[in-house]
């Protein structure tokens, strides 16, 4: 089960890494910049519920809670140091749920523009990139905490 989850977040990655590298290069829409953001949201899941069915299967905690706001707070408990990466998560979350404006769609500098507490954030191909990297690290930083379990 546990391996499954390593996979999922993984290759949720490289869905990421492919779309950013090709899908975009050659498609440059919001659309596809807003999956991209999707799926790095989806890999932050995969890996905070790998820590976490391992904790299980470890009888630290007794289960895993249905809601994603409790599963995070249950990781931050057991995990303070992975706040960063916690914060991390919730902006790529506020990112896909803020309203959005265009620009250059279909063009070299594509971006959608977002406005989150009252800043205005641009999310070009090179925030996605940095987005992306950022993600790895998460992904990379949760699983080190499995093999430090054991």
């Amino acid at each position: 089960m546990i391996e499954d989850l390593v996979e999922s977040a993984k290759e949720e990655l490289k869905r990421a890494d492919h779309s950013i590298h090709v899908s975009l290069k050659y498609a440059r829409t919001v659309d596809i910049m807003k999956n991209i953001i999707k799926r790095l949201i989806s890999a932050c899941s995969f890996a905070i519920l790998e820590v976490l069915e391992y904790l299980k299967e470890k009888k630290k905690i007794k289960e895993i809670p249905g809601n994603e706001t409790e599963r995070v707070e249950l990781v931050l408990k057991k995990f303070p140091d992975l706040n960063d990466y916690i914060k991390f998560y919730d902006l790529l979350k506020n990112i896909d749920k803020a309203e959005y404006t265009k620009r250059e769609e279909y063009r070299k500098n594509v971006a959608f523009i977002v406005s989150l507490e009252g800043q205005t954030m641009e999310i070009n191909v090179v925030k996605l990139k940095e987005l992306y990297g950022k993600t790895d690290e998460l992904v990379n930083a949760f699983y080190e905490k499995i093999k430090i379990i054991k």
